[in-house]
């Protein structure tokens, strides 16, 4: 069963949500906070599977709280899915900065909401809809490539920073195997490389890096 906590300042969003994962028999809803500031002190008490977080928020704004959430020490499991209202919403790529998993827009179709809260719980990004490229790509243009961040790129190898490239234009695994001429199990291994060697948390995490190290833009 799959713990999800639901935040929102909209009481009426709150309650639709809850009732879209509670009427699945895989997903359960364990906490709603209507702030921020809320949403990190039921997160600590809950530790949730997938945290359903609102940016625009009293208090504590989404991407803070995400990112206080993410900080606990108990929070190694918890992934952070944000729900954004507008198609180009300015403090997306600062929520993927802060460790969220991954985004989807508020009016998505309710099969597509319960679908993303599974994708976040397995550990995967949500980075593959199209709509979430074109997220990414205009969020990208805010980073800067950063000296310190630069010498990650030490630690790969000249194949991984291919696999990262594709990692970062939101390519999946069979993507990226098809791309690059390998097999979708070579593919996977390479990812699994990148998150260890790199310290990410998973995908998102990764196309974070991408830009902040320049890799992205250059490939």
């Amino acid at each position: 069963m799959t713990s999800v906590l639901v935040v929102d300042d909209q009481t009426l969003v709150r309650a639709g949500f809850r009732f879209l994962v509670d009427a699945s028999p895989d997903l359960e809803v364990v906490g709603e906070a209507a702030d921020g500031r809320e949403a990190v002190l039921i997160a600590q008490q809950t530790h949730p599977d997938v945290v359903l977080m609102d940016i625009r928020m009293p208090h504590l704004d989404g991407i803070e709280a995400t990112r206080q959430i993410l900080s606990d020490p108990g929070a190694g499991h918890t992934r952070v899915l944000i729900l954004t209202t507008f198609d180009l919403d300015e403090y997306v790529y600062a929520a993927l900065r802060a460790g969220a998993s991954g985004f989807l827009l508020k009016d998505s179709p309710p099969e597509d909401l319960l679908d993303a809260i599974r994708v976040i719980a397995a550990g995967n990004a949500l980075l593959a809809p199209s709509v979430t490229r074109t997220l990414i790509e205009e969020f990208a243009k805010q980073a800067v490539p950063n000296v310190v961040n630069e010498r990650l790129l030490d630690l790969i190898t000249p194949r991984e920073r291919e696999v990262l490239g594709c990692i970062a234009r939101g390519r999946s695994n069979n993507e990226i195997a098809e791309e690059l001429h390998m097999s979708a199990a070579t593919a996977k291994t390479h990812v699994s490389r990148l998150l260890a060697k790199l310290g990410a948390r998973d995908r998102a995490q990764l196309v974070v890096i991408a830009y902040e190290t320049g890799l992205a833009q250059a490939t």
